[in-house]
């Protein structure tokens, strides 16, 4: 009924049998009692609408009738009111109090008139999909992911009050075979919606398998006959979701850990516990610098399992991840897998290190091996789930895998369907049905159709994947202001059989010279030595970067790849980099290389006029260029780059001052975020033994912290200086 003037109340009129009429009354309302003509016992008698209404005003049944007219132009039925000397009763058949329950209450509420059902008629029977064990499964320890049993999965329909007790099979019985509106449940009549009626007919919806059903435990939703509907799991599915969502508990450093972990980098550890020990696997998807391999380096120390763990990691990482496990578990053994001598004889626990490529030729022979756990870092190098590297890594069994990667998604969701399906086997299903269900949604179409899909897929990997970044909230305040990293780095084939030719030959040529000439050619050999470090293409002159076949010619080059990767590909560090070189052809060589994969740079270097190096700066400052190419000495001094996140020392110079100084162009008054500084580092060369000799500030780093510089290593004996230049092989 549509409302009059005055003052809105509403009113109500009861029934002995505790349902009948459902009404608004108002000034000006006409009050409409509905039953069903199937069950005549539903009506009751009421006193005559107009009794007592005078003080409504004398145009109340004029404003009721006119109410009702207006009322009928929406609904027809409410018409056969206008019919009875009074408009009090107006017997409904079913269609039309289905009508009434459905569409037409909506029509009515647009055209301003008010359905109301007394408090007695529940109208809140609702259902919900449920997921649980098939009848036959046992519900403890059900394994998701190797089980071949399906999972029941069904309508169960309860009353709005009572959501957690709902309906028996005898009550849903009951209900399936109504043909009323009206159907008295549980000691209260129930207006029940026909669509309810067919699910508790139907309340069997088949069965689905594993992946499917922890895809609904996760999201909350399913899909039945094309329309998205709430779902919960029971059983041991609720269980596993109640794991892998719920708060982290507390865990404490291991002991064996030489460090002391940040409250984030605790967090992650407590994760990855949680997730490997049920066997389901992760991806730690941290921003480069929050520390993901000692996060990692205290979960093998923390699960202290007797298998080792296999570490799988491009080839310019290895001696990183050497050094740091020597570094924060010292006494845990670390072996090779590397190289023409390679082998897992005698092999008792520790950790393992391999190369993507090695992995892809000794797959057999690693996968004959027991291991706790096996991770992949910089595990984007294994997001083409076709390609021959990641078939060779999903051979390997573990009972827990760990994905690193500061890259989960580069170009499309394929990449992290094939992370976490490696990470957890079948977690997002078949890769055809995940882009159908998942990534054609969220990568394009409506936008209210793509932020549901989104919604869906973040519930479903949320649990799988931990992503922090540099910038958030809880992690920025525990951030140094400078990182710095020494990135130990493997000369190549072609590196190693240059660098021990150049000091073979020129030592010789040293022993048998004096004065003057015997210090030209150890600052030759020095010289040399480092730009064969650096890319033999350097040293040889030939401009080639890379082999015929498309390998990489230099150790630093690839490792100086793998961190622009990860860097550009950061949202808060994209076009944010400083590279540092001594030489200024090595600059040429790596714009060049830069050019040549797409990523803007730009190159300053003494001879860079005045004018045009304002306009680099300024172009830098202001995010034109991701990357910035400079010469040592050219600006080493006055330049205030402070947009830059990340500054890369390509190559070292031996006064550490003159790299502190090249440094501060970002790490400056007026840089508001952490800086990271990379320093590049050929394991086993006269770089990495010149960075030990700084870094333990033993009596030759004196000479060469001075001013002497490269001028004090010429003094040095014979001996003296073919240990310092003689190359170390890896153990």
């Amino acid at each position: 009924a549509e409302s009059g003037p005055g003052e809105r109340d509403r009113a109500e009129t009861g029934s002995a049998d505790g349902v009948s009429r459902a009404a608004v009354a108002s000034p000006a309302a006409a009050v409409v009692q509905v039953h069903s003509l199937a069950d005549p016992s539903l009506v009751t008698d009421v006193p005559g609408l107009w009794a007592g209404a005078d003080h409504f005003g004398p145009r109340a049944q004029v404003d009721t009738l006119l109410a009702v007219r207006r009322a009928a132009r929406v609904w027809p039925p409410l018409a056969r009111l206008l019919e009875r000397r009074l408009p009090d009763v107006l017997p409904l058949s079913e269609e039309e109090l289905y009508d009434l329950l459905g569409a037409a209450a909506g029509r009515l509420g647009a055209a301003g008139v008010t359905v109301h059902w007394p408090r007695e008629l529940t109208r809140g029977l609702t259902a919900t999909a449920v997921v649980r064990p098939a009848p036959g499964t046992a519900a403890d320890n059900f394994d998701f992911f190797k089980t071949e049993e399906l999972l029941e999965f069904r309508w169960q329909l309860a009353l709005g009050d009572r959501p957690g007790d709902p309906l028996t099979e005898a009550e849903l019985d009951l209900l399936a075979e109504a043909h009323r509106p009206v159907v008295r449940l549980r000691d209260q009549w129930v207006v029940v919606d026909p669509e309810l009626v067919r699910k508790a007919r139907k309340r069997d919806l088949g069965l689905l398998d594993p992946v499917d059903a922890l895809s609904v435990a996760l999201t909350g939703t399913a899909e039945v006959d094309g329309e998205r509907v709430p779902a919960v799991p029971v059983g041991a599915l609720a269980g596993l979701r109640e794991r892998v969502t719920g708060d982290l508990a507390a865990i404490a450093q291991p002991p064996g850990l030489h460090a002391t972990l940040r409250d984030y980098q605790l967090r992650g550890l407590a994760w990855l516990d949680r997730m490997t020990s049920l066997g389901l696997g992760g991806c730690l998807a941290d921003d480069m610098g929050l520390g993901k391999t000692i996060t990692l380096i205290a979960l093998h120390l923390h699960r202290a399992h007797p298998a080792p763990t296999l570490v799988v990691c491009p080839a310019s990482l290895l001696g990183n991840w050497q050094r740091e496990i020597e570094r924060f578990a010292p006494g845990v053994p670390v072996r090779r897998f590397h190289g023409p001598d390679r082998t897992l004889a005698g092999l008792t626990g520790g950790f393992v290190l391999t190369t993507y490529a090695t992995m892809r030729s000794s797959a057999a022979e690693l996968a004959a091996r027991p291991w706790g756990l096996v991770v992949a870092d910089e595990a984007q190098h294994v997001k083409n789930p076709h390609a021959a590297t990641a078939k060779a890594l999903r051979t390997i069994p573990s009972p827990a895998r760990v994905a690193l990667t500061g890259t989960p998604v580069e170009n499309n969701l394929s990449e992290l369907w094939a992370l976490l399906d490696w990470t957890t086997p079948g977690l997002l299903g078949p890769l055809k049905a995940f882009r159908a269900r998942h990534a054609r949604l969220v990568e394009g179409g409506e936008q209210a159709e793509n932020d549901e899909a989104m919604v869906r897929l973040a519930r479903l990997v949320r649990p799988f994947l931990l992503r922090r970044k540099k910038s958030d909230p809880g992690i920025a305040p525990e951030l140094p202001p400078k990182t710095e990293t020494d990135h130990p780095v493997t000369l190549t084939r072609e590196q190693t059989s240059l660098y021990e030719a150049v000091v073979r030959e020129t030592l010789a040529r040293i022993e048998a010279s004096k004065g003057i000439a015997r210090r030209g050619l150890v600052m030759k050999l020095l010289m040399a030595l480092k730009q064969i470090c650096n890319h033999p293409a350097q040293y040889l002159k030939d401009g080639a970067l890379t082999t015929r076949s498309g390998r990489p010619r230099s150790g630093k080059l690839e490792l100086l790849d793998e961190l622009l990767d990860t860097i550009l590909t950061e949202s808060e560090s994209a076009g944010a980099v400083l590279i540092f070189t001594q030489y200024v052809e090595m600059a040429r060589l790596l714009e060049a290389h830069l050019s040549a994969r797409g990523v803007g740079a730009q190159l300053l270097h003494g001879g860079t006029p005045v004018a045009r190096r304002e306009e680099m700066v300024d172009r830098f400052q202001s995010g034109e260029v991701p990357v910035f190419l400079l010469s040592l000495k050219a600006a080493g001094t006055g330049l205030n780059l402070t947009r830059a996140g990340h500054v890369i020392h390509y190559d070292r110079w031996w006064n550490p001052a003159v790299e502190e100084q090249a440094t501060d162009r970002a790490y400056r008054i007026g840089q508001t975020r952490p800086v990271q500084v990379h320093r590049l580092i050929t394991e086993g060369t006269v770089e990495d033994r010149i960075a030990e000799l700084l870094a333990a500030k033993q009596a030759l780093a004196d000479a060469v912290l001075g001013d002497g510089g490269e001028a004090a290593l010429t003094e040095l004996s014979d001996a003296e200086l073919a240990d310092l230049v003689a190359l170390r092989r890896a153990a």
